[in-house]
């Protein structure tokens, strides 16, 4: 653990984790067998009388795991299993509910299915909706209905959660409702900055901290340790096997399926229990609390090496062609570097110099490329730098961007995002002002016909 994260770009307030002898204590997670959720409509005729009558079946059993087969289906289960039994973005009233579709553009699988949430029973006659887990952000709805396990999700939970805070202060108290609100933003805060952005929930209205959740895109998501006013795009999970660095500050140096192990148990549960500096450390309720298994993360890492991208339906014809000899002498692979299309390193931002330690550990990219460097160091996991991006899977990911600025490649090479009033076509902010999106200005002077074939090449990969 002492060597597995790269430190904040102020070390002195790195995360400190709990021990682990404090780990263990806590008990593993008891998965059980779940169930597909339909969306409205879909649902097969007696569906929920047939789960009520099913039995609690504990689905995660290694002694019964032989092959390595074996071993990526129970990861597969691990991905899916939910670690939350209450409403987080949506109720089961809501998937019920054919508003709720219209109104948060929550996708549905080609089968009807909703890939983001599962059907539980862990008592007999008592069927739970249960969300959570690795699926409901991490899974993709292809337009035609496919689903993508481990694709940068698009279940837009952010603005399902504001959705819930809404109708919640038509029937509760709002005040109360903004508190609950109010202590959710209080996790991004970080003290130790004299102008963290994070702060300025505590002077907004319920109805702008509404309007800040609403305007978070799906493929985008204000998680743990980020920021309401900074959210990151949500990783494309396929290929991580590839990537010597994980989060978009690098934050979690990725060596062998250990370290993928370790960041899997600290993104889904031990996050909440880490101390920044001289900070005090949340309360640990080994009561309350759960976490996987060593045996469950190893299945999991093990699925997750195992995902493959869909059957990629852009052509590698003529143009495409073009626009790889376009790449080459553009020198676009000096970071992204074939065949991974990616260099595996870390490129400093603007206002972050990296110390000699650093440089003697770590991969650091000698050159800067301007891109917003707030997320890299106003958040939980701004280590000063941004990793070099792998460019494969472009044609089915999005929006793009460290925080999903630009929603399409068109975008992204349009040199207008540079300027002032330019309104950004995936995540604008929480305000929804006009900002530029600013840096990697490479490609950005390339002729029309050569914009065009680049990107054609660049949906094949």
């Amino acid at each position: 653990m002492a060597s597995l994260e790269v430190p904040l770009a102020n070390p002195r307030y790195s995360p400190v984790h709990i021990s682990a002898d404090a780990y263990y204590r806590i008990p593993p997670r008891v998965l059980y067998k779940t169930y597909p959720v339909y969306a409205p409509g879909r649902e097969p005729a007696g569906y929920q009388d047939w789960l009520r009558q099913q039995a609690p079946v504990i689905a995660f059993d290694p002694a019964r795991l032989h092959s390595r087969e074996d071993w990526i289906k129970a990861g597969e289960l691990v991905f899916n299993a939910p670690t939350s039994f209450s409403p987080v973005f949506f109720s089961a009233a809501d998937l019920r509910d054919t508003a709720f579709f219209k109104e948060t553009g929550m996708p549905v699988a080609k089968d009807g299915t909703i890939p983001f949430a599962r059907w539980v029973i862990r008592r007999k006659g008592e069927v739970e909706l249960g969300s959570m887990g690795c699926n409901t952000c991490h899974t993709r709805v292809l337009p035609d209905g496919t689903v993508v396990p481990g694709a940068q999700g698009n279940n837009p939970g952010d603005r399902e959660g504001a959705r819930m805070l809404r109708r919640a202060a038509q029937v509760m108290d709002p005040a109360k409702v903004l508190a609950r609100m109010a202590g959710f933003a209080r996790q991004f805060e970080m003290p130790w900055l004299p102008d963290d952005p994070n702060r300025r929930a505590r002077a907004m209205s319920l109805d702008e901290l509404i309007a800040a959740g609403e305007a978070i895109p799906p493929g985008v998501t204000a998680r743990a340790n980020t920021s309401m006013f900074l959210p990151p795009q949500i990783p494309d999970l396929i290929r991580v096997r590839e990537r010597r660095y994980l989060d978009h500050t690098g934050l979690i140096r990725h060596r062998a399926i250990a370290d993928l192990m370790r960041y899997s148990s600290l993104s889904q549960d031990m996050f909440a229990y880490d101390r920044y500096g001289d900070l005090p450390a949340p309360r640990l309720d080994a009561g309350h609390a759960a976490r996987y298994s060593d045996e469950q993360l190893y299945a999991l890492a093990l699925y997750l090496y195992s995902l493959q991208p869909p059957p990629n339906p852009n052509p590698a014809g003529e143009l495409a062609a073009r626009g790889q000899r376009v790449f080459a002498r553009a020198g676009c692979g000096g970071c992204h570097t074939p065949p991974l299309y990616t260099n595996n390193k870390l490129i400093p931002v603007e206002g972050f110099m990296p110390p000699a330690a650093d440089r003697a550990r770590f991969d650091i990219l000698e050159v800067r490329v301007g891109t917003d460097p707030r997320y890299a160091l106003e958040t939980h996991k701004g280590t000063g730098y941004y990793k070099v991006p792998s460019l494969k899977g472009l044609w089915y990911r999005g929006p793009l961007e460290h925080n999903g600025s630009v929603a399409t490649l068109e975008d992204w090479f349009d040199p207008a995002r540079l300027r002032a009033g330019y309104v950004p076509t995936g995540f604008k902010s929480y305000n929804g002002q006009a900002h530029p999106v600013p840096g990697h200005r490479f490609g950005l002077s390339l002729s029309a016909d050569d914009k065009a074939a680049l990107i054609a090449f660049l949906r094949t990969l």
